[in-house]
C-alpha cells in the first residue's frame, strides 16, 4: 500500500521586544543566569502581570502579513503543567480566543507553488531553561527566558513532505525577519519548531495516528527527522502494528526518533482564563495603522525583482529569501551595477565568502559600493572576469577600493591588438600539432588556445580580443 504523510507544524518565534511580555525585565540573550528576573516573571505571590503593547503590535503584524482574521477580542489563559523551568506552575498563553486565525503562507517546492493554511497565531510567554551538569547528576535552572514573549504559529495539516515542511519554515522565518519582529535565530532558540506527523493510504481522507517530534533546532533536522519518522511509521504499519500517539525526540547523532512520553491533549493542561489579565480588545484604527506600516514582504519583493530587474525566478528567490541580502542587491544597483551581474556576484563569490567565514551580509567585508565598482571595471573592459575574482579577494582581505587594487598590482586588462597578436603568434608557434588538429576539424581546441594565451599574458588579455585574433590566425 502506498502511504502519504500528513504534516502540521507548530512554530514558536521569539519577538524582538526589549522587555518581557508581562514585566519590565530585559530579553537580551546571553546574560548570566537568573539576572533578568523579577517577582512577576518568577511568579511570586501578590504580583500582577501587565501586557506589553509592543508584543501585541508584533503579533498583529505577523497576522496581517499572513492574511489572518484578527480577533477583535482575545483572551489569555493559564496552561497548567509542572516542570522545573516553569516557576508559576502554569504558562500564560492563549487558548479559546487567540489573537488571529485562518491565514495562509505561500511556498514553492520544485517549481510548484502551494498555499499552507494557518490554524492560528497566539501570544504566550516562554519558560525557563534547564542546564544539565555533565559531571554530576544534577540540573540547574536559568529563569532568564521565563516571560520572554513568543508567538506560536500553528499550521493546518497541509504539508505532504519533509521538503514542503522545510520550505514552509524558511518562508515563515523570512516573513518574520522582513517584518523585523524576530531574529529567527534557531541556535539561540528564538525560532523553534515542533512537528506533528502521521501517514495514511494515498487518496484517503481520514488522518492516521500522529506523533509529535521535538528537539528540531535546524531546518535540516526538521527535514531529516520527518523523513525518518515517516519511514518508521510505514514500517510499523507494514508489520501489522499500530502507530501510538506520543511525543518523540529527534536524535540527530543516530538519525532516529526516540519515544519520550505519551502525547498530551488540551484537556491535560486544564486551560482556564487568566484572572489577572483583562480580555484584549483591538479596534480597527490600531489594525489599520499597523497595516499601513507593513514593509514589502518576500513574495512581493520576489515578483518585483523578476518584473522590475528582469531576473530569472531562481535568482529572485535566492536574493529575496533574506531581507538584508535583498537590500544589499538593491544598494549595488543603486551604485550603478547591472542587475544580472550583481545577482551573479552576490549569489556566487559573495555568499560563498560569507558562508566560509561564518558571517552575515550585514558584516560583509565587501560593501555594495565596492562590488558595484568591481562590476563597473569589468563592464568597461578595465579588467577581465578572471582578474575580477582576484580583485574581489583582495577587497575582502584589505577593504581597499577595487580600482586602487587594480592600479597597485598592475592588473589592467590588455586590449591592445598588437600585444595580443604577439602573444597569439607565440602560442601558435609552440603548438603546431594542435594547430594542425584544429584546422583538421577539432574546433573545440579553441578553448585550449585561449587558455594558453591567457597564461602567456598572465591573465591580463581581453578574452574577446583573444578569440577574435585566434580565429583570424587559424583560418
Amino acid at each position: 500500500m502506498e502511504f502519504e504523510p500528513v504534516i502540521g507544524l507548530e512554530v514558536h518565534a521569539q519577538l524582538k521586544s526589549e522587555t518581557k511580555i508581562f514585566c519590565g525585565c530585559a530579553t537580551r540573550f546571553g546574560a548570566p543566569p537568573n539576572t533578568h528576573v523579577c517577582p512577576v516573571c518568577l511568579g511570586m505571590p501578590g504580583v500582577l502581570p501587565v501586557l506589553n503593547r509592543k508584543v501585541v503590535t508584533y503579533a498583529l503584524m505577523m497576522a496581517l502579513a499572513t492574511g489572518c482574521r484578527i480577533g477583535k477580542k482575545s483572551r489569555f489563559a493559564r496552561k497548567n503543567y509542572f516542570y522545573p523551568d516553569l516557576p508559576k506552575g502554569y504558562q500564560i498563553s492563549q487558548y479559546e480566543l487567540p489573537i488571529a486565525e485562518h491565514g495562509t503562507v505561500e511556498i514553492e517546492v520544485d517549481g510548484a507553488r502551494k498555499s499552507i493554511g494557518l490554524t492560528r497565531i497566539h501570544m504566550e510567554e516562554d519558560a525557563g531553561k534547564l542546564i544539565h551538569d555533565p559531571n554530576r547528576p544534577v540540573s540547574y535552572v536559568d529563569f532568564n527566558r521565563t516571560g520572554v514573549p513568543l508567538i506560536e504559529i500553528v499550521s493546518e495539516p497541509d504539508l505532504r513532505s519533509p521538503e514542503e515542511a522545510g520550505a514552509y519554515l524558511r518562508m515563515l522565518r523570512s516573513i518574520l525577519r522582513y517584518l523585523d519582529i524576530s531574529d529567527g535565530n534557531m541556535e539561540e532558540g528564538s525560532f523553534r519548531c515542533d512537528a506533528n506527523v502521521s501517514i495514511r493510504p494515498r487518496g484517503s481522507t481520514p488522518f492516521g495516528t500522529r506523533t509529535e517530534l521535538k528537539n528540531l533546532n535546524s531546518f535540516k533536522h526538521v527535514e531529516n527527522a520527518l523523513a525518518r519518522e515517516i519511514r518508521r511509521q510505514q514500517a510499523v504499519q507494514a508489520e501489522g502494528g499500530q502507530v501510538v500517539q506520543e511525543t518523540r525526540l529527534w536524535d540527530p547523532e543516530r538519525g532516529r526518533t526516540l519515544s519520550m512520553r505519551g502525547k498530551e491533549e488540551a484537556h491535560d493542561y486544564r486551560y482556564f482564563p487568566d484572572p489577572d489579565l483583562l480580555p484584549l480588545v483591538i479596534d480597527d484604527a490600531w489594525i489599520e495603522s499597523i497595516r499601513s506600516d507593513l514593509p514589502e514582504l518576500p513574495d512581493e519583493k520576489r515578483a518585483r525583482f523578476e518584473d522590475g530587474y528582469g531576473l530569472p525566478p531562481y535568482d529572485a528567490q535566492v536574493l529575496t529569501a533574506d531581507r538584508k541580502v535583498a537590500d544589499y542587491f538593491e544598494a549595488c544597483i543603486g551604485a550603478g551595477a547591472g542587475a544580472k551581474p550583481a545577482s551573479n556576484w552576490i549569489m556566487g563569490p559573495l555568499l560563498g565568502l560569507l558562508h566560509a567565514e561564518g558571517t552575515t551580509i550585514e558584516d560583509s567585508p565587501v560593501t555594495a559600493a565596492q562590488l558595484a565598482e568591481l562590476i563597473g571595471l569589468i563592464d568597461k573592459g578595465t579588467i577581465s572576469g578572471k582578474i575580477a575574482k582576484t580583485v574581489f579577494d583582495e577587497v575582502a582581505g584589505t577593504g581597499k577600493a577595487p580600482s586602487a587594487i587594480v592600479a597597485e598590482k598592475g592588473l589592467v586588462q590588455v586590449s591592445d591588438a598588437g600585444a595580443i597578436e604577439a602573444a597569439v603568434d607565440a602560442v601558435l608557434a609552440r603548438c603546431p600539432a594542435e594547430v594542425e588538429a584544429y584546422k583538421g576539424g577539432k574546433t573545440k581546441l579553441i578553448g585550449f588556445f585561449v587558455g594558453q594565451v591567457m597564461k602567456e599574458t598572465r591573465g591580463k588579455a581581453n578574452p574577446k580580443v583573444v578569440n577574435e585574433v585566434l580565429k583570424e590566425r587559424l583560418k
